[in-house]
């Protein structure tokens, strides 16, 4: 039934604007949003200043508050909400379960936990700790997770739905008390960082950073077009997508690898924050529909759009302080998510 379901989603005849044009105005908004991030908060800017910051350092103000300050934490939080957004659109094609997302089912945590055994133990081994190390551990964490999860949720006939929520829920709360005891092992100043980290943040964001975090994201990005049909013919069920010519077990290698490694490289430089797999993806489908080709593209972009704006709100709601950005995107992506679920009641 599922699986009937799923198909009359994908081939309905309802009427849906063009997909050009919900692009075209996801660029738009995208770049207007990039504009007002870079003029607003505790120093208001321009926009010849900015633009003048953008392609002269010439040593002033403007130029160090756009260029070392608000680029950087702009460009990550695209990264990182492109990432979370593409990884829930693919996670919930491969479960065939608009629920599934890297922070219900366990990934986001796993990956959290690897984080977190960097921050706790890594000097212990390390000194100084070494970049590359902090998001190749949360990668791990997030793969393990990921594969657990599967393992226990797939049967012969398909992915059991109500098995992948509970194997989620136990994941969460397995890594959950792994990190606590972490936790209880760290020092005063690890437990400052680890506050603000599990709260999600870019206040931290660095060029090193973006850059690490890009090359991650490439290949993800790169992958895209790979997933984009099987995910497609996998809403009609394992056994079609087969039928049709791909290889269902390569498609979900790369799926999870995919989903691992961009989950991964988001959670270590932003910490945990919600809601954005979930609501991007959802809101596309319900925009564009089910076709895999326009989805993964669009919610990768409705995801940097979110990030940004809830950053921008978490910076200059209580400046000159300002908000982990985990706490916005939960205060607004949560009570709209609950209106969502709502409408589709009636």
């Amino acid at each position: 039934m599922a699986s009937v379901i799923a198909a009359r989603t994908l081939t309905e005849e309802v009427k849906r604007p063009p997909a050009a044009l919900v692009f075209v105005l996801l660029l738009l908004s995208l770049l207007l949003l990039v504009l007002l991030a870079l003029r607003v908060g505790p120093v208001s800017l321009s926009t010849a200043e900015v633009w003048q910051a953008l392609w002269h350092d010439d040593g002033s103000l403007a130029a160090m508050v756009v260029r070392e300050l608000r680029l950087p934490r702009l460009l990550l939080a695209a990264l990182v909400g492109s990432a979370l957004a593409l990884s829930g659109a693919v996670l919930q094609g491969l479960f065939r379960n608009p629920l599934a997302d890297p922070g219900l089912i366990g990934v986001s945590s796993g990956a959290a936990l690897g984080a977190v055994s960097v921050i706790v133990m890594g000097a212990w081994w390390f000194n100084p700790v070494p970049l590359w190390l902090l998001p190749l551990m949360a990668f791990l964490g997030a793969l393990a997770a990921t594969a657990v999860v599967w393992r226990i949720a797939t049967r012969q006939a398909g992915t059991d739905v109500s098995l992948l929520l509970l194997a989620g829920i136990a994941i969460n709360a397995l890594v959950m008390a792994l990190t606590g005891v972490l936790v209880y092992a760290a020092s005063d100043a690890q437990l400052r960082e680890l506050t603000f980290w599990n709260l999600g943040s870019v206040a931290q964001a660095t060029p090193e950073q973006v850059w690490l975090t890009l090359p991650c994201l490439l290949l993800v990005w790169l992958a895209m077009p790979w997933l984009a049909r099987p995910l497609n013919a996998l809403l009609l069920g394992e056994a079609v997508a087969g039928h049709l010519g791909f290889s269902v077990e390569r498609v979900k290698r790369l799926a999870v690898l995919s989903v691992a490694l961009s989950v991964g490289a988001a959670v270590s430089v932003s910490g945990l924050i919600g809601f954005v797999g979930l609501v991007a993806p959802h809101l596309i489908r319900l925009i564009l529909g089910a076709d895999h080709r326009v989805l993964l593209p669009a919610s990768a972009l409705l995801g940097a759009l979110l990030l940004i704006a809830a950053d921008t709100l978490a910076r200059t709601l209580v400046a000159p302080a300002e908000l982990p950005i985990g706490l916005v995107m939960a205060l607004l992506g949560g009570p709209f998510f609950l209106f969502l679920l709502m409408q589709r009641r009636y």
